[in-house]
């Protein structure tokens, strides 16, 4: 097979990995190495630095042979797809030809499960080190590690990569039983306790010697697959909460399930993918990462799913009304993170600006709080906007009415790598 054909058909089957970006990593010029560049050709995709900039990533898969029968997967072992395979002496060249072309600036490198986890790392780690040492590669370089391979080959893989990543995919076991019997839930969680505890040796090891070898700098992220299974909002937010302070991932992905596959335990065809319902999810991831809030204080058994007409944080201050209004001018910076309309950036405006002297209502839009949302919920000088009148029914309808707008359409469809 040409090696542009099997670089259609194994970038193709990359495309439902959202877990795909570079920031945390911080790769500067190295003496004798190759590697910072940025654009768009086949298996290309885009992402963010930590630094804001975007970056093109060369997002493929080592081989979509694979020895699972993950239901949900396009790539199961019965599903009739084209199959192909890259040697790592191939994945390597094609890397550093696209690299030397301008078209990219790093990799993100998965795979199906040849033979076994312990073959496919094997050879993922030797298409690595070809890039690393042979063409001596300094490029942001993301792997996928195998759920139950062996540990000696996540710490190479580590090694050379710049993020590990470990898909968790189903949010219950039980899920994981009966749609991908192949994997455990203690095979997936094994490797990511083993990055995250030797993340922290690494970076005790930096401060004493300056040189030591850097493990997966750029730490762990994980993907969840959104709707393939009956579980709610609560289980998935409860174990992205327990993966943050268990394991320190950088991020949490969300994929909304795409009916690929025809199954009884899945989806029909015809379904359409939950892509508001991933909004929304990731809506709330940013609200426990940036904003302090538990998975416990937006859901619970009584509304276990999120109301897909307003964001989680809308929907936290409608049920807990007694917390509002807050006076701009007096409180903290806590306080202000839980006004909807108001950010991170916003908050901490506030706190500066008001220092200069009182803030008013008008004063508020200029420093980035998002007025249609938090005019219902703060107030300056102890009063609200002049002539908001609302009462909590009608607060709701117009929360709904000021998202609206923002909400995607109800015609979805699954865009190609290779369509016109």
């Amino acid at each position: 097979m040409e090696l542009l054909e099997k670089l259609t058909i194994l970038s193709d089957a990359a495309k439902y990995d959202a877990a795909c970006t570079s920031s945390g990593a911080r790769r500067g010029y190295k003496d004798g190495f190759i590697g910072n560049t940025s654009t768009s050709a086949m298996g290309c995709c885009h992402s963010f630095s930590a630094d804001g900039r975007c970056v093109t990533l060369l997002k493929v898969l080592l081989s979509n042979q694979c020895a699972y029968d993950c239901k949900y997967c396009v790539n199961r072992r019965s599903n009739d797809t084209p199959r192909a395979s890259f040697t790592p002496e191939e994945l390597a060249e094609l890397t550093i030809g696209f690299y030397r072309r301008n078209y990219i600036e790093g990799l993100f490198l998965s795979s199906g499960v040849l033979r076994n986890p312990d073959h496919t790392m094997e050879l993922m780690i030797r298409a690595l080190q070809i890039l690393r040492e042979t063409y001596r590669f300094n490029g942001y370089i993301h792997a996928k590690a195998i759920p139950g391979a062996a540990p000696e080959l996540v710490e190479r893989l580590g090694l050379l990569a710049d993020r590990l990543s470990v898909n968790i995919e189903l949010p219950s076991e039980a899920g994981l039983k009966s749609l991908a019997p192949d994997k455990t839930k203690s095979a997936i969680l094994a490797p990511m306790r083993q990055i995250q505890t030797r993340g922290v040796q690494c970076k005790e090891e930096l401060v004493k010697y300056r040189h030591a070898p850097k493990f997966a700098p750029a730490g762990q992220s994980t993907q969840l697959i959104v709707g393939a299974t009956a579980d709610s909002d609560l289980r998935i937010l409860r174990l992205t909460q327990g993966l943050y302070d268990r394991y320190r991932l950088k991020r949490v992905f969300f994929s909304a399930y795409v009916p690929v596959v025809a199954h009884t335990l899945l989806p029909s065809r015809d379904t359409k993918p939950p892509l508001l319902r991933e909004h929304r999810l990731y809506q709330a991831d940013w609200l426990l990462r940036f904003y302090g809030f538990r998975a416990e204080e937006l859901l619970d058994e009584g509304t276990p799913d999120f109301n897909p007409l307003v964001d989680p944080k809308c929907s936290w201050a409608l049920a807990h009304l007694e917390f509002f209004p807050v006076e701009v001018n007096t409180a903290d910076y806590e306080s202000l993170l839980r006004v909807p309309g108001v950010g991170v950036v916003s908050a901490k405006r506030i706190l500066v600006s008001r220092r200069a002297g009182t803030l008013r209502t008008e004063d508020l839009r200029k420093l980035g709080v998002v007025m249609k949302r938090a005019q219902y919920f703060l107030t300056c000088r102890g009063q609200m906007p002049e002539g908001l009148r609302f009462t909590p029914e009608s607060l709701l309808r117009n929360l709904i009415a000021a998202e609206q707008p923002c909400l995607p359409g109800t015609r979805m469809e699954q865009l190609s790598l290779f369509g016109a």
